[in-house]
């Protein structure tokens, strides 16, 4: 199962129509074959129930042991923002007492644990990237949250509570350990005055008595305090933009002085804070795109240098690609990394429409 699952990762990774899908292609072409291969029967609609109905409305997919809901899966077309339909899955399986859920647009695959508590977002445990992530990972999560056998024991359950705790004791010492900091900071702790006046000893050669340590503490406290998190504002429901409502930018504009924030690849939209994440990110998307021809962009050349080589030594400001010996030269400029994204989009068969590039 487990090879078949990253041959068939690798498949999608080059597909060059899974941007054409609509909702039912992404359901044949992806949903269905995926659930075949973990073992489920797609022909037993008493096994994989499409459009179960859940209060008047429907839910694409029940996946059922002993007619029992263990799954709901709800699928929408390649390039759906999805976090605008979790809520609606969520609630349904809530309804039903279904332990376990999957929003999708066949590339992206959000996993939640409905019946855990917390708001919908902190319910979701994982992401499966199909584009991005690496074949083998995507074939064990898979196999490790939806494949009968893991359903159908427990496992699969087990599997998701070993994340979703993982991540919420991260959470509770992400929010706890300021407060710990400023407890110190605030008490002026014997520990932490020994500390500072054995490392000023070690620096100057003096030793201060503890009053000074204190007095230091006191007049700095404000400096040194750590502000309270403050909670995050709900996430407003955003409108889908689709990508022809975006300016495209052309390999000879120019674009010194100017911010990005996300380009769209194809369909899919990419969130980034710098001209370099841009090119780091794109260059990512195109080896898992394209890993045996990777190297192609080794005949992206400057007038004086590459910007593409296998030798790090070359480049100014090297950072090596993911998965691949490739390094890319990243001290550049806004029009030059523009510049080469659109030549290598070229090498490998796209058109300039097929990036599109939100700035300002």
């Amino acid at each position: 199962m487990q090879e078949q699952l990253k041959v068939f990762a690798d498949s999608l990774k080059t597909d060059r129509r899974i941007d054409t899908f609509d909702e039912a292609a992404t359901k044949q072409a992806v949903v269905l074959r995926l659930l075949s291969l973990l073992g489920w029967n797609t022909f037993n609609i008493d096994e994989v129930t499409p459009e179960y109905s859940v209060a008047g409305k429907r839910v694409d997919y029940s996946l059922k042991i002993n007619n029992l809901n263990k799954v709901f899966i709800e699928v929408k077309r390649i390039g759906i923002e999805l976090e605008n339909h979790q809520e609606q899955l969520l609630n349904y399986s809530f309804q039903q007492g279904v332990k376990l859920a999957i929003l999708t647009n066949g590339v992206t695959w959000w996993l939640y644990l409905p019946l855990n508590e917390g708001s919908w977002e902190q319910r979701k445990f994982y992401t499966i990237d199909i584009l991005q992530q690496d074949s083998e990972d995507i074939a064990s999560k898979f196999n490790d949250f939806l494949s009968k056998d893991n359903i159908n024991s427990g496992k699969a359950i087990q599997n998701a509570e070993a994340i979703y705790k993982g991540q919420q004791k991260i959470n509770i010492l992400e929010e706890t350990l300021p407060k710990a900091w400023n407890k110190i900071i605030g008490e002026a702790d014997d520990l932490l005055i020994d500390l500072i006046n054995e490392t000023a000893e070690k620096i100057c050669g003096f030793k201060a008595d503890t009053e000074v340590v204190e007095h230091f503490l006191s007049k700095n406290r404000d400096a040194i305090m750590i502000s309270p998190t403050s909670p995050k504002p709900p996430r407003p429901v955003r409108p889908v933009v689709t990508p022809p409502q975006l300016s495209i930018l052309t390999a000879t504009g120019n674009y010194t002085g100017k911010s990005i924030a996300s380009f769209y690849f194809r369909s899919s939209k990419y969130d980034v804070r710098s001209w370099k994440d841009l090119l780091i990110k794109l260059c990512e998307i195109i080896s898992a795109a394209h890993r045996n021809e990777f190297e192609k962009t080794l005949n992206i050349v400057g007038r004086k240098r590459p910007y593409f080589t296998l030798s790090a030594n070359e480049l100014r400001a090297p950072q090596k690609i993911n998965n691949t010996n490739i390094y890319i030269e990243t001290n550049l400029s806004a029009n030059n990394i523009v510049k080469i994204c659109f030549d290598m989009l070229a090498v490998f068969g796209y058109t300039d429409n097929d990036l599109r590039i939100e700035a300002n």
